[in-house]
């Protein structure tokens, strides 16, 4: 039996190693500061990690999403602070072998007049084109899932003349995967993107003692999104607190707010 089992270990990670697809080597988030009329040159590298042929299909889209989890992509020019204007790719389709590798290049043409100071932005979609085959079970098609990348260019211009504006939307404690977290949302209702981090000072409600300082990861916020920053404070123990909530940017602005919290046994 132990024998069978080991095979088919072996056969799933043999599938799962040949069926591997397209992955993205030099990171998800592209940023530049930006002057009118000068061009500049990006790429995005890619592999093949399976050992077949892939198709992939390069294009455009805007993109923006909120602290409730919603993303959203959607053709160009339904974000008024898009870019995608300003990027020129040089393939819309590459094919790459098994184990080979591949850049796409693009290059940003920022326009010769002025634009508003802040950041724009779109996100090139890498999504590998999947054969759709006949079903010789049952009738219709088998169509497989595939994962598509999303890389951000994101362009600051006259970004000294610009600043994020951040905003607490709601906070809430909530047990997640037997964790308990402070889920802080947190908009950016200013004109330039940050990278803001969130922490937590708590203290007992009846005697003020401090409990302890809790930090969450930072994470990007282009202009008008919100993002939820999630803090783990399974250590406290539960019952009511007051608590002082910083977010601070890296540029060191700091925004802060009082709240109380409960936190509960379930």
């Amino acid at each position: 039996m132990m024998k069978r089992v080991l095979i088919l270990i072996s056969l799933i990670l043999q599938f799962c190693f040949l069926h591997a697809g397209i992955v993205v080597l030099n990171g998800l988030t592209h940023s530049y500061k930006v002057e009118n009329g000068k061009v500049y040159k990006g790429k995005i590298s890619i592999e093949n990690t399976g050992s077949n042929p892939q198709n992939v299909k390069i294009f455009l889209q805007d993109f923006t999403y909120n602290a409730n989890g919603t993303t959203s992509y959607t053709n160009l020019h339904t974000n008024n602070r898009t870019n995608g204007d300003w990027i020129k790719l040089n393939t819309n389709l590459v094919t790459l072998k098994g184990k080979e590798k591949s850049e796409i290049l693009y290059e940003i043409t920022v326009p010769d007049k002025a634009v508003d100071p802040g950041s724009y932005w779109s996100v090139v979609i890498v999504e590998p084109v999947e054969d759709i085959k006949p079903s010789d079970k049952k009738a219709g098609v088998n169509i497989t899932s595939v994962i598509r990348y999303a890389i951000q260019v994101i362009t600051d211009y006259d970004s000294e003349k610009a600043k994020p504006d951040l905003k607490f939307e709601g906070v809430k404690v909530e047990k997640q995967d037997q964790n308990q977290l402070v889920k802080i949302a947190i908009a950016n209702q200013g004109n330039l993107y940050c990278r803001p981090t969130a922490s937590i000072e708590i203290y007992n409600r009846k005697t003020g003692e401090k409990i302890g300082n809790f930090s969450s990861l930072p994470m990007g916020l282009l202009p008008q999104t919100s993002k939820s920053f999630d803090i783990d404070i399974s250590k406290v123990p539960p019952g009511p607190y007051k608590a002082v909530i910083i977010t601070t940017d890296e540029d060191e602005n700091a925004f802060a707010l009082n709240v109380e919290l409960e936190v509960k046994n379930d």
